[in-house]
């Protein structure tokens, strides 16, 4: 019932028992109104892996399904973040990649996000979920739904199969996308953290900043976040948590995408990757942010100050 990475803000739980947990949550949701708060203190304090247990209790016990129970119960953000935290990691990635690529517009940051920042393993999970449920594969859809050299570089995201390797000495690649490609998509940390060192030496300047000379629009975002993953993972995350919050407004898709994927993971090296980069906490910054029942389960996903 362990948490999957070492690094998260949300721990297991001591003395868990699912059965509880279960009649809590049917307390919870009884009646008139909704105890949104006792739904948030079992939630966010629960692995994903004691979440399902939570979720076969339910079952068991009532014969209804929890997310379905919950997501009649719940609206707006506070939903959003919930029924994310009941879903298995590739389940949830998968259920993000298809909304981001329902009806007309194309969430291109939910692609890249997700397609940039996940490990081989992880993609092959969602490769395989994502085709058993949505009985499509997640290269078709992405393939319908994008297209030039943005398309083929979530294209070869998505394959994890080893690629041409250029040796870093013959990569000059000027605007040849296909050769960046090519070198990017290798996701051999040591190996590329070696081809940027000599991509400096040899052209004298960062790869970040010829991405930038050289590209826009989603290339260049796609291209630059495969970069930042490979150097720094929660720094990567917390550039993309900041960005969501700062200025008018906020994309509330990708604060709750972050909260929800990383709480687990690294949401502490996040946190610390936060304050070295923009000198505020993170929890200051989604307490300024948000409000409300979602301010207070996304702060419980953060962890303290």
């Amino acid at each position: 019932m362990a948490a999957i990475g070492t690094r998260g803000t949300v721990t297991e739980a001591a003395g868990f028992n699912p059965e509880a947990d279960v009649q809590k949550l049917r307390d919870a949701m009884k009646g008139a109104g909704t105890d949104e708060t006792s739904i948030t203190a079992i939630v966010a304090h629960r692995t994903i892996a004691q979440r399902q247990r939570i979720k076969e209790a339910y079952k068991q016990s009532l014969g209804k399904d929890l997310a379905d129970d919950l997501s009649s119960e719940l609206s707006g953000n506070f939903r959003s973040v919930v029924l994310g935290l009941l879903m298995l990691p590739p389940v949830y990635d998968a259920h993000e990649l298809k909304n981001a690529m329902k009806g007309a517009g194309t969430e291109e940051a939910c692609l890249i996000d997700i397609l940039a920042s996940r490990t081989n393993d992880e993609i092959k999970a969602i490769n395989a979920f994502y085709k058993k449920h949505y009985e499509k594969s997640l290269e078709d859809d992405v393939s319908g739904d994008t297209s030039g050299m943005f398309c083929r570089v979530l294209v070869s995201l998505l394959t994890v199969s080893p690629h041409e390797i250029f040796e870093a000495g013959e990569a000059r690649w000027g605007t040849d996308e296909v050769k960046f490609l090519t070198v990017l998509c290798v996701r051999n940390r040591k190996h590329l953290l070696r081809v940027f060192d000599e991509y400096r030496k040899i052209s004298g300047r960062e790869i970040e900043d010829s991405i930038k000379r050289e590209m826009s629009g989603s290339l260049e975002d796609v291209f630059l976040a495969v970069v930042k993953c490979i150097r720094n993972k929660p720094a990567f995350f917390a550039e993309r948590l900041y960005k969501s919050m700062k200025g008018l407004g906020t994309t509330d898709s990708v604060l709750i995408r972050t909260m929800v994927a990383r709480a687990e993971i690294d949401m502490l090296d996040i946190k610390a990757e936060f304050l070295k980069a923009y000198g505020k906490t993170l929890y200051s910054f989604i307490k300024g942010d948000t409000s409300g029942d979602y301010r207070k389960i996304l702060l419980e996903l953060c962890g303290g100050e």
